[in-house]
């Protein structure tokens, strides 16, 4: 029970910068939704069921231009689709007793950001810790976009899209230090921004949509890397123990 107190204030305590970052990029998709027609309860509930910018703001476009549910159900499933690689990603991070209702709730609640510390978290992933990202985290992106639909168009596209700054800012914050420590990941890190950038610029790529670029990308990279650097099983065991060790040690 102690332990599960404690990863859910870590998970809180490591969540608050990710809200305070949600809020910003949501109150931008508010003004969005306003436009769309949707009043502060349906944008706030729309953003409790949907944790992606991109996908939220295609959904809004879908309800702006009057287009059929078959096309909402394309384009969310579309723009929302590398959070299923990266919940199966997550998953190996938990002990394999982990309930399958805990691994639906944090799959429920996974975003970039809150995937980025969960991953890096040494040893076994408690559930809880992503409670405590989620509780914070998640309500702060809702708030956001109820709010934006509230103040319309008040505040200055530039001040909005200055704030949505902070949240790219954490992201790198996130990725840099495991960048840092391996230099296998720090590769796999550089060879991503390259790919990306080429995908961004290829003709070949031009009728794809952003979140389908980046799965198509992480399942190549993350291939290719697995192939060409695999992990020992014996020693990632041994290195997971000493890590579960460290955590514990460590944690409050």
């Amino acid at each position: 029970m102690n332990r599960n107190k404690n990863a859910f204030a870590n998970g809180i305590r490591d969540g608050i910068p990710i809200a305070l970052g949600y809020f910003a990029v949501a109150f931008s998709l508010g003004i969005v939704a306003k436009k769309a027609g949707l009043n502060p309860f349906q944008g706030f509930l729309s953003s409790m069921l949907n944790h992606a910018s991109a996908g939220e703001y295609a959904e809004f476009t879908v309800i702006l231009a009057n287009a059929p549910y078959i096309e909402m159900v394309f384009v969310i499933l579309v723009t929302n689709i590398r959070y299923l690689l990266m919940s199966c990603a997550l998953s190996q991070k938990f002990d394999p007793v982990t309930s399958l209702a805990h691994r639906f709730l944090v799959g429920f609640g996974i975003t970039d950001e809150i995937f980025g510390i969960s991953i890096g978290r040494t040893g076994r992933l408690n559930p809880y810790y992503n409670y405590g990202a989620m509780a914070v985290a998640l309500p702060s992106w809702a708030m956001g976009t109820a709010i934006g639909i509230v103040a319309g168009n008040i505040l200055p596209p530039s001040v909005v899209s200055a704030l949505s700054v902070a949240l790219y800012g954490m992201f790198i914050a996130i990725i840099i230090p495991a960048a840092r420590t391996d230099k296998i990941v720090g590769g796999v890190v550089l060879v991503s921004f390259a790919a990306s950038f080429a995908a961004s610029k290829l003709p070949l790529f031009y009728h794809m949509s952003d979140s389908m670029k980046i799965s198509l990308l992480t399942v190549i990279i993350a291939g290719l890397a697995a192939i060409l650097f695999p992990v020992n099983d014996e020693e990632d065991n041994h290195r997971a123990a000493d890590l579960d060790k460290e955590a514990a040690e460590h944690d409050p």
